[in-house]
């Protein structure tokens, strides 16, 4: 644990619904919050999420990423398919000190802003804009509730996966509406992912591959 989280007093210490993986801080400040992130900044098994004050620290198994990776390659796979231009920002933590949140999805993708963020190495929301689809894993449960700060920060689409199906999630004004089909990647439906999801577990990567393929172009 970093010098600035050990040095929070005890009375910040909110919700452990697992200690090993989940934590979550009450009343920390935007300048704190920014210190652990500077401090943690080459540690790439945790996650962060800030929402006015509140603060969540993931510790990420094999599990998440699993699904993390999984989910992924589905997203990169079928834009190649649909030929859809994409860019990827994986796990970039996205902020805005204006807003008081933050947050670093367990993927990222921009698609019609694509060619903008290509030429960049920095995102300053301030500046740039949101990725449009986020992903978000949550299969352990009592988390930092993320849509408020994925509205906030204008996230136009969230594909979420609890640990039974992938859900997704169009943002509509300030709140999201579950829809059946994505926008960003031209009416897939999300029931198709989930079964795509879970025989990544049954098949050799390329067979996977190939029933992508498959289930897509019979879509379109």
């Amino acid at each position: 644990m970093s010098a600035v989280l050990e040095s929070i007093p005890k009375k910040y210490t909110g919700v452990s619904t697992n200690v090993v993986e989940r934590v979550i801080l009450h009343g920390i400040s935007w300048k704190t919050y920014e210190r652990i992130l500077d401090e943690h900044e080459e540690v790439g098994n945790r996650h962060f999420a800030y929402n006015e004050g509140d603060l969540e620290i993931m510790v990420l198994g094999y599990e998440h990423e699993k699904f993390k990776q999984d989910l992924s390659e589905l997203v990169t796979e079928i834009a190649r398919i649909l030929e859809i231009d994409y860019q990827g920002a994986a796990s970039t933590t996205f902020r805005r000190e204006s807003k008081k949140k933050g947050f670093e999805g367990d993927a990222t993708f921009y698609f019609k802003n694509a060619e903008m963020l290509r030429k960049k190495t920095k995102i300053d929301l301030s500046k740039d804009p949101a990725p449009e689809l986020v992903i978000e894993i949550d299969i352990t449960h009592g988390s930092l509730p993320k849509f408020p700060i994925f509205a906030d920060l204008g996230i136009e689409e969230v594909w979420r996966f609890d640990g039974e199906s992938v859900r997704f999630h169009r943002l509509q004004g300030k709140t999201y509406k579950e829809i059946k089909k994505s926008i960003c990647l031209k009416n897939v439906q999300s029931e198709k992912i989930t079964e795509l999801l879970f025989r990544a577990s049954e098949l050799k990567r390329i067979d996977w591959i190939k029933l992508i393929h498959e289930t897509i172009k019979e879509e379109i």
